[in-house]
């Protein structure tokens, strides 16, 4: 059961971490998401700048100490992605590029919602 809790927590993390870079098109088509995208790219700012704590991250470690593996010492991102996706000396440059695609899905939000009104408008 608890590799199961720590797999489930891996594959909750990687959705995570897509919703937070690429959610904000999903508001594209359905407004009143851009809110809950909102928030998860707040938290998921808040535990990169401010070192908040991550509950997925802490329900993988525990089930990585309770199987025997190594605990992932400097978060998901850097246990998985850092170094594997990415060169480790240009985790600043993802980070910018991850929040370049946010800064664009949300464009797109408010274009998006600025041509729904105006056609609301035109009665067209």
């Amino acid at each position: 059961m608890t590799p199961l809790l720590g797999h489930t927590a891996m594959v909750l993390h990687f959705s995570f971490l897509c919703f937070v870079v690429f959610g904000g098109f999903l508001a594209w088509r359905r407004p009143r998401l851009f809110w809950v995208h909102l928030g998860v790219a707040a938290y998921a700012l808040g535990i990169v700048i401010v070192d908040w704590p991550c509950f997925l991250t802490e329900v993988e470690n525990w089930s990585r100490s309770e199987t025997g593996r190594a605990v992932m010492e400097d978060g998901f991102i850097d246990f998985y992605l850092t170094g594997t996706l990415y060169p480790r000396e240009h985790l600043l440059t993802s980070r910018l590029v991850m929040a370049g695609i946010v800064a664009l899905s949300w464009a797109g939000v408010g274009w998006t919602c600025l041509r729904r009104r105006s056609r609301e408008r035109s009665g067209v």
